[in-house]
């Protein structure tokens, strides 16, 4: 898949939003995440030990998951977040790729896509492309496991325009979110304004977030095409299906 101008500049923003990613998902539990998604794997694949996660930013769910006796493999198109990721376990594989068209050479037990990573592909065709990786990479009977925006709860629940303070490591960050709905897209456009003050003065930085929220119908025909099946739709981190106002849903899925 070609990269175009768009894909240049997204590259872009996830770069500098490395800078004060972690400061800025601090308080975000990792670990406690990492062992919902462990729970997932014993509870549907109880055998696997070998994992891709595709989007893993600056590797905080690899690294906890990594802690369960998993063998990771990461991905990311940013090169300063896998920066940040091998600073942070250099014991755990990342590599920089697209994970539209990335292949590791090789199959996987499982194939993780956390934190929204399937809905920053916001066009049909991204969507397609990445379950066809996700399955590309998967053994049979391995598990699929990915969260996203969920249409219902994103519609009953419109997003709103939010602010973040925060500081640490020497820098100070102020986020301002102003969300844009499309909603005959199924997207939302958040335009972030970022004010980033540390040891080199003021920096400002914008950005905008151009996020896919999905309905169960359209995954499943998504994951038809691509040879995949839906095993489980839950709120993230419960056991229970989504709720008309859930706006983070998680789909398990097999090959």
């Amino acid at each position: 898949m070609a990269e175009s101008t768009q894909d240049k500049a997204d590259e872009g923003i996830f770069d500098a939003y490395a800078a004060y990613y972690d400061l800025l998902y601090r308080d975000k539990d990792y670990v406690g995440e990492a062992a919902y998604v462990h729970g997932l794997i014993q509870r549907h694949n109880p055998a696997a030990r070998e994992v891709l996660e595709l989007g893993c930013g600056t590797g905080a769910h690899a690294t906890c998951l990594a802690g369960h006796g998993y063998r990771i493999i990461g991905v990311d198109r940013s090169e300063a977040m896998v920066r940040r990721a091998r600073a942070r376990a250099a014991d755990i594989e990342f590599t920089t790729g697209d994970l539209r068209n990335f292949r590791a050479g090789k199959t996987f037990d499982v194939v993780l896509a956390l934190f929204h990573v399937i809905s920053y592909q916001t066009g049909n065709a991204d969507l397609q492309a990445t379950m066809a990786t996700a399955a590309a990479h998967l053994r049979p009977g391995g598990l699929f496991i990915f969260d996203c925006w969920y249409g219902p709860g994103v519609l009953s629940d419109p997003p709103a325009t939010r602010v973040r303070r925060l500081s640490g490591d020497g820098i100070a960050v102020t986020r301002i979110a102003e969300p844009e709905h499309r909603p005959n897209e199924n997207r939302v456009d958040v335009h972030y304004e970022v004010l980033v003050e540390g040891r080199q003065g003021l920096q400002r930085i914008n950005e905008t977030h151009a996020i896919r929220y999905l309905f169960a119908p359209e995954v499943d025909l998504l994951l038809e095409t691509a040879g995949l099946r839906r095993l489980a739709l839950l709120n993230w981190l419960e056991h229970e299906p989504p709720r008309l106002a859930s706006w983070n849903a998680c789909f398990v899925v097999t090959k």
